[in-house]
């Protein structure tokens, strides 16, 4: 699934008639970047939640014919549902027979996306996470056994959900996941709310949920006008 949906406020007016997802970097919108590395990394299948502007993005779908693969897309009513209600709302969609991709369509980036979902399928997780070391507000707690909290210096939050096992290390999550079909039974959440709620509260009840580092990788959210700027300059230096 491609979390398409967000209004893109920070780039208007660039987003005030193309949607975020279809901005252009390097001459190629983000959606098809993002689209078509997870069919490389052997995706067979996209469910892409639409919002703002989302006929567009509907348009530039079938007019690549899913770049080659079966499309769906899941149109939010409303305000955009965040990364938690977009995979409820968007739960019919789902095969549910295998883990799945949840990719932010803002990032470029060049993590191993099919190694990354190699690692997830040997742990048998939950969910698998990208995450790096990087200077920001908040970060995401993970131990010798997973996620067990996060940190929000701007709201001077430290939660922790049970108890340390090991080192606790800081890490910033980068909008990737990989996650079980056993996840759909476990959301109780409704309405618009981020999928780190629910991960916290199941890695406190006992679920797994492991970070796949990616300290080394090309990683640009393209949400602001200098970010963008900054993705124009490196999408040459990515490694695919």
């Amino acid at each position: 699934m491609i979390l398409a949906a967000g209004l893109g406020t920070r780039l208007r007016p660039l987003t005030d008639r193309t949607p975020k997802p279809l901005i252009p970097v390097g001459g190629v919108p983000m959606l098809e970047r993002v689209a078509r590395r997870l069919i490389a990394a052997g995706a067979d299948r996209l469910i892409v939640n639409t919002s703002h502007l989302g006929e567009q993005v509907e348009a530039f779908l079938r007019e690549r014919d899913g770049f080659g693969v079966e499309w769906h897309v899941s149109p939010e009513p409303g305000e955009p549902l965040e990364t938690g209600g977009a995979l409820v709302h968007g739960e019919p969609l789902f095969r549910k027979d295998t883990p799945f991709f949840l990719h932010n369509s803002d990032i470029l980036t060049d993590v191993p996306l099919a190694e990354m979902y190699r690692a997830h399928v040997r742990s048998g997780a939950l969910a698998t996470l990208a995450v790096m070391e990087r200077d920001t507000a908040r970060h995401l707690l993970f131990d010798d056994r997973g996620l067990m909290g996060r940190t929000d210096a701007k709201k001077g939050l430290d939660l922790r959900v049970r108890d340390a096992a090991g080192e606790v290390r800081k890490l910033a999550f980068g909008g990737i996941h990989v996650l079980s079909p056993r996840v759909f039974a476990l959301l109780a959440e409704r309405g618009a709310f981020s999928i780190l709620d629910p991960y916290l509260r199941l890695a406190g009840a006992g679920e797994t949920i492991l970070p796949f580092r990616v300290d080394d990788c090309t990683w640009i959210d393209i949400g602001r006008p200098e970010q963008l700027e900054m993705a124009h300059a490196r999408v040459g230096e990515l490694r695919g």
